[in-house]
């Protein structure tokens, strides 16, 4: 509130400055009158003639327009060619829809291989059917961390599939599907080779 009253009270002086250029504007412009009738006056006593000169007269003319108002459009040249876009020079190859649906569907596949293999793993370690021979996983083999830790390499295949498919290398973009497959393949194969320890 203090900060208002402040703030009004700043405002004020500005307010009666601008009244008083307002009023003072009139003045200056009867001071300029009179020296125009002063210069009217002296321009007739000093030419002696008949003639009376204007104030107007006296004051520097127009300049001249440079281009005049009735010249000729500019006519396109019909030997010019019309305007092409420029392409950009590197293009990175994308995907298709096929490979993004058949790309999730590998990734569903990594996912689930993976989820399948920590189960029959803590299942064959809380049996007392074996060890997990994986030295990354051997930490989390006895919590149900398992599950969270064995989706790591999953996630990292479908990254490098992901990147694979929009390649600029051909090679490399025909075999995008190669990581996923073997990560799944992989996970599917050490599942089924725990639920046969344990069977």
């Amino acid at each position: 509130m203090v900060l208002a009253a402040l703030l009004l009270l700043c405002a004020v002086p500005q307010l009666d400055d601008n009244v008083k250029v307002a009023n003072d504007t009139p003045a200056a412009v009867s001071d300029s009158a009179k020296v125009s009738n002063d210069t009217h006056a002296t321009v007739n006593d000093d030419a002696g003639k008949d003639s009376t000169l204007t104030a107007s007269a006296a004051l520097p003319s127009a300049p001249t327009p440079k281009v005049t108002a009735d010249a000729e459009p500019i006519q396109p040249n019909p030997s010019a060619q019309p305007f092409q876009p420029i392409r950009p020079v590197i293009t990175r190859p994308r995907e298709t829809p096929r490979q993004r649906k058949l790309w999730y569907a590998l990734t569903a596949a990594g996912a689930s291989g993976a989820a399948f293999d920590a189960w029959s793993t803590r299942r064959a370690i809380s049996g007392g059917f074996g060890v997990e021979s994986n030295p990354f996983l051997r930490p989390f083999s006895h919590s149900n961390a398992l599950y969270a830790a064995t989706q790591v390499s999953p996630a990292f295949m479908d990254f490098i599939g992901k990147r694979m498919m929009v390649s600029e290398h051909g090679l490399i973009r025909k075999m995008w599907w190669v990581p996923q497959l073997a990560g799944a393949g992989f996970s599917f194969g050490a599942a089924a080779h725990n639920v046969s320890i344990v069977h």
